[in-house]
């Protein structure tokens, strides 16, 4: 709300500075005669139009987005900015007429003092400041109507001074010096209004600003997880830079892993062009490091299926593949079997036919079974019974030990520590070898999982 606030105290700031000196040039120069300083009298008073034009478009431009207007409504001031150009354009051609006709009846000289210039000294210390503060107040918030504004201050700079030279040749004698500051004075408005409108068109016509694209791309690929940017267009409604991009993810990725990236990418071009809008469409695609069991588990994921315990074999000319498939407890053995036969078809269309799959079905575990404590000299047991298989080899400090009731058995969870230096699968093996023996001696046991961590520092 801040930029909206300094963009409407500026433009109201300038209504004001227009209208008192766009008045006090057209009295001075009716009074005098001079149709050099009339022109810019009504140049600045077609400033006056535009800038209440701009205090009232820039005080609906900055509106968010609504139903109607799906991108804001920023484009008011480019509409604006086109609506000026064609004021000053007719104002041109007017004063061009005029000064024709001046030259060619050989009008009388206006009657030289020292009032206009005054007048105008003032104009352009007024102009060159409300310039800069038009100028500075649309940098900072990237406002297209008010660079407009800043533009036609400027150039009323430039025509005051062609107005000034004007009467000091017609102080001189040379009669054709005020029609001839008029002429120059509405060249300097058509050159003006050339400026204006072929950058306004270029934003109407939605022209992509200059390094913009390569500018997104950068911050967009600068995004961990990022493989490339596939496509990407960039388009400006008033001082949103809005971007559609099409950006290629590991397609290993989870949802909420490629929901980050999003995010990431959206603060990235945020800080690269301030006020940014982006439309992030991912398209998850293969790596070159994918591995064998990676690619299996994209085909799972995709359609929806729990799968653990890959195994995967290279036989040199055969690629062998056992997977474990968890499907509804209560699902018929026929419509499992469809299920796990999908998979495997699956599978060997990404592989090739010549694949060997084995799928193991067993039943998915419920979300949320119903269980209790055990008793504690139940949990004693199985304790002791964990120390007494761990004694002797590199598994020791069985701890945290629970045992908990269950529908379906017991289940038993423990925490052990063995050495730092040992690998995982070692360290599995050996634990693996405990639980094996705790489910022989106690039957009741459906599962053993088992936490390994180093020891204590």
């Amino acid at each position: 709300m801040s930029g909206q606030h300094d963009k409407t105290s500026v433009a109201a700031i300038s209504i004001l500075a227009s209208g008192g000196m766009a008045a006090a040039k057209f009295v001075v120069g009716i009074a005098i005669g001079s149709l050099a300083l009339v022109s810019e009298a009504l140049h600045s008073s077609i400033d006056l139009v535009a800038t209440i034009i701009t205090w009232a478009v820039v005080r609906v431009s900055d509106k968010p987005a609504d139903d109607e207007h799906h991108y804001g409504h920023g484009k008011l001031e480019s509409i604006s900015a086109l609506g000026v150009t064609a004021l000053l354009y007719v104002l041109a051609g007017g004063i061009l007429v005029q000064s024709y006709s001046h030259l060619r009846e050989g009008t009388p000289p206006p009657t030289i003092s020292a009032v206009p210039f005054v007048v105008l000294v003032i104009d352009i210390a007024v102009n060159l400041w409300r310039a800069r503060a038009l100028h500075r107040a649309a940098r900072e918030t990237r406002s297209e109507a008010l660079a407009a504004d800043a533009l036609h201050f400027a150039s009323d700079v430039m025509g005051s001074c062609a107005v000034i030279a004007g009467l000091g040749l017609a102080a001189f004698g040379f009669w054709w010096g005020d029609a001839a500051a008029a002429a120059t004075v509405a060249v300097m408005i058509a050159l003006l209004g050339l400026r204006m409108a072929s950058s306004t068109v270029q934003t109407l016509v939605d022209r992509a600003p200059e390094g913009a694209q390569e500018k997104a791309t950068t911050a967009i690929r600068s995004v961990p997880g990022v493989i490339d940017v596939e496509r990407l267009r960039v388009r400006m409604v008033g001082a949103t830079t809005f971007i559609d991009s099409i950006v290629k993810v590991p397609r290993t990725y989870p949802i909420d892993r490629v929901e980050e990236i999003k995010r990431n990418a959206q603060a990235a071009v945020t800080k690269a062009f301030g006020d940014a809008d982006l439309t992030f469409t991912a398209v998850p695609v293969a790596r070159d490091n994918e591995t064998v069991r990676d690619r299996i588990m994209v085909i799972a994921r995709n359609s929806g299926l729990a799968i653990h315990h890959v195994t995967v074999y290279d036989l040199g000319a055969k690629l062998i593949v056992g997977i474990d498939l968890e499907v509804d407890a209560e699902m018929p053995l026929e419509a499992a079997h469809d299920v796990a036969n999908t998979l495997e078809r699956n599978i060997q269309e990404e592989f090739g036919a010549d694949v060997e799959v084995d799928v193991h079905i067993e039943p998915l575990e419920p979300e949320l079974p119903f269980g209790m404590d055990a008793a504690p000299d139940r949990v004693q047991t199985i304790a002791a019974a964990l120390t007494e298989y761990a004694a002797g080899g590199e598994i020791h400090d069985i701890h945290n030990v629970r045992v908990r009731n269950t529908d379906a058995g017991e289940i038993v969870n423990f925490h052990c520590r063995a050495t730092p230096s040992m690998s995982v699968i070692k360290v599995h093996e050996q634990v693996d070898a405990i639980e094996r023996r705790l489910r022989r001696a106690f039957p009741s046991v459906k599962r053993v999982i088992s936490h390994a961590e180093p020891p204590r520092a």
